[in-house]
């Protein structure tokens, strides 16, 4: 029987070990948490059932990858075979690896990021009601002198 194949994301806990055999072969090794969720209908929200331990391991350039990639706490994506299942943590052998977008931007070594994507978003700022009473000139938020002028002179 071929092993189990399955996709986890869940959240990198604690450093990522990296080894190499004899032959000098990386293997790294990490724990990865995932926390399923459950539509409580009673509630009318979501909620965190109990985390399940992966204990991860990647080969070869995989492994030296993810250990300058990873650290504590980022999301990530992992497809691997169950090896097995043992002390309440599912072992598994990392067949490929990505960091989930859902709560950070990742850039590539040939994706950097372009001018325009370093810029921040941000929202148009909201119009401002009109006032009833205009403000005297000279005062914080009051009409420039020009306008006055302007206005003065029968300006519309």
């Amino acid at each position: 029987m071929a092993p189990s194949v399955t996709h986890v994301s869940g959240t990198v806990a604690g450093d990522v070990e990296v080894r190499f055999t004899q032959d000098g072969i990386a293997v790294c090794r990490f724990r990865l948490t995932e926390t399923p969720t459950q539509w409580d209908a009673a509630t009318q929200k979501w909620r965190d059932l109990e985390p399940i331990p992966y204990i991860c391991t990647a080969w070869r350039d995989l492994a030296k990858n993810a250990t300058e990639s990873l650290v504590d706490g980022v999301n990530v994506l992992v497809k691997g075979r169950i090896t097995r299942i043992q002390d309440d943590s599912i072992y598994l052998s990392v067949d490929d690896l990505g960091i989930s977008l859902r709560r950070r931007i990742a850039y590539t070594e040939t994706s950097l990021p372009s001018p325009i994507a370093a810029r921040p978003v941000t929202a148009p700022p909201a119009p401002q009601p009109a006032s009833a009473s205009r403000p005297a000139t000279g005062r914080p938020g009051s009409p420039p002198a020009w306008w006055e002028q302007k206005r003065a002179s029968n300006w519309s």
